[in-house]
């Protein structure tokens, strides 16, 4: 005798729609008699096995995904469109058991216009790379794309068979923040647009970093449910924290070298400095972005460096060095010059610079390159200046025979090299304190004996160099002579009277000489013609 139906198995029965349910893995557990009447199956043929087998295999992976349209086969072996929206039942664990719908079969006027939308659908998935995904309170996910396999490596059913996949698999460490988010929108009370970075655990055990781009949906008498694309930035994620760290150990590096820092976007001509920068020149705390590069730059620059200043980065820029370093003086916020040394490189694409970058040193911090007795510039800066000054020469043209043309005085230079006479004197009888002011009294001097655009460093001891730039030979002559008169005069220091003259070499830029160790020698060995013979002023030949 027959099992007793009850009453609502009975109405079950009654139907004309075609009720299916399955278990969590798609296998028919049960089939009212409409099955037969729309599909043509014997429902006992049926029972026991998985539904995907009548599924068209074109459309298994978005049926699973959730999509409720697709093909089914019917007993005639014709695959005809559907629709069926399964419902999950879950157990107290929230753990998928079974799914349960009702089958129906599309009209052919309906079926048109659902195949194209769902053609387009499919086409759109395939073209984000990315997880498109709907979820519901209490549900959890009812939708994945499959690109969920590929980003993550878990199947849509491990996924969706479990409402709580998604908690499960997000890192401890973003979990507390993105739960918050997250049922912020499950309860929110109005739709609204949202989004989500954290880190995933992918099958494999790998951490994807994810962006969320989300949509909470609020609809009256519907509980809230989600849309949303996950997109894996991992890479990106990676390359920001790299840039970060990087970014990182270069302000430490900055802050220890104690130098202002800048960028220079050549297609834009805005200038980006640090706050150090800002410091050296007195600036304060203003932009530290600089609309007109150069024009900022010309207005920090004394008038008498700013051709030289300009044409040392421009040699760079046309590929006449692989870098640029120059020296110059820098007016200060507070009134004064101050000495500063501006270097960088190019970056070029397609043969044109397109970007700067370097650095601002503030050469009074610098004691190699700064003198602290007489507060003049140093060997190291007295060579850069030199080699700039050569460069220029080098690169201004000359005639047929190699000649330089009388146009070249603006890059002519002279190099001195002077001594002073018994010195050492001074210091065996009056001892060093009055060497030292001494030697201080000479610094100005030098510096008052010669134009802005000149350049007096002291080389250490009593040794002096100067740098003489836009001059010709005899007029070198003439302002050696006139510094070797200033600097024979007598020197009151405290309560003593003291003489000391100078011994002068002098080379001029006419000797086209190859290199700035070439010009100190030189300019060296007629300093010690002009000491050996006594006469004040020895030019190199």
């Amino acid at each position: 005798m027959p099992p007793t139906l009850t009453p609502s198995a009975k109405l079950l029965q009654l139907l004309p729609e075609a009720v299916v349910q399955t278990d969590a893995l798609w296998e028919i557990t049960y089939l009212n008699p409409a099955w037969t009447t729309l599909t043509g199956h014997a429902v006992e043929a049926a029972l026991g096995r998985s539904l995907l087998e009548f599924v068209h295999p074109g459309d298994i992976g978005t049926m699973r995904s959730g999509m409720p349209v697709f093909r089914l086969r019917f007993a005639d072996a014709d695959y005809r469109w559907v629709r069926l929206q399964l419902h999950p039942e879950t157990d107290a664990a929230e753990r998928v058991i079974s799914r349960q719908g009702v089958l129906i079969e599309i009209t052919e006027v309906t079926e048109q216009v659902l195949v194209e939308i769902r053609q387009r659908f499919l086409r759109l998935l395939e073209t984000i790379d990315g997880v498109v995904w709907e979820a519901e309170i209490g549900v959890g996910n009812t939708f994945l794309s499959p690109q969920v396999e590929r980003l993550f490596g878990y199947s849509v059913e491990e996924w969706r068979a479990d409402p709580g996949f998604w908690r499960a698999h997000v890192h401890p460490d973003d979990l507390e923040a993105a739960l918050v988010i997250d049922d912020a929108a499950y309860n929110a009370t109005h739709s609204h647009a949202y989004e989500m970075s954290y880190r995933l655990i992918a099958k494999s055990g790998k951490v994807v970093w994810v962006r969320d781009l989300c949509r909470a949906v609020v609809e009256p008498g519907r509980p809230n449910r989600m849309i949303g694309l996950m997109i894996d930035v991992t890479q990106q994620k990676n390359t920001e924290l790299e840039l970060l760290r990087s970014e990182n150990r270069y302000s430490l590096a900055t802050l220890g070298s104690n130098d202002g820092i800048w960028y220079w976007d050549l297609r834009t001509d805005a200038l980006h400095v640090s706050g150090r920068f800002h410091q050296i020149v007195g600036l304060g705390s203003g932009d530290h972005v600089h609309d007109g590069g150069w024009s900022f730059l010309e207005q920090l620059i004394d008038p008498e460096d700013r051709v030289r200043v300009q044409a040392a980065y421009r040699r760079h820029l046309s590929g006449n060095s692989p870098n640029f370093s120059v020296d110059f003086r820098a007016f200060h916020a507070a009134g004064r010059l101050v000495w500063v040394n501006w270097r960088g490189l190019a970056e070029f694409e397609d043969g044109v610079a397109v970007r700067m970058a370097g650095s601002l040193s503030d050469l009074a911090d610098r004691g190699s390159s700064y003198d602290a007795l007489t507060s003049l510039p140093g060997r190291p800066l007295f060579r850069d200046r030199l080699a700039n000054l050569m460069a220029l020469q080098q690169n201004e043209a000359a005639n047929g025979d190699g000649v330089p043309t009388t146009r070249d005085k603006a890059t002519m230079f002279a190099v001195l090299l002077l001594d002073l006479n018994g010195f050492k004197a001074v210091n065996d009888n009056y001892g060093h304190h009055v060497g030292d002011r001494l030697l201080q009294q000479v610094a100005r001097r030098l510096e008052s004996c010669v134009r802005a655009v000149d350049l007096v460093a002291r080389m250490g001891g009593d040794e002096f160099n100067v740098l003489l730039e836009s001059i010709d030979p005899a007029e070198a002559r003439n302002r050696a002579q006139q510094i070797a008169a200033a600097l024979a005069a007598p020197y009151v220091v405290g309560e003593h009277t003291v003489i000391s003259g100078a011994s002068i070499g002098l080379v001029s830029s006419a000797s086209r000489l190859a290199t700035v160790d070439d010009y100190l020698r030189a300019a060296d060995t007629a300093m010690y013609q002009a000491k050996s013979q006594s006469l004040g002023v020895c030019v190199f030949q």
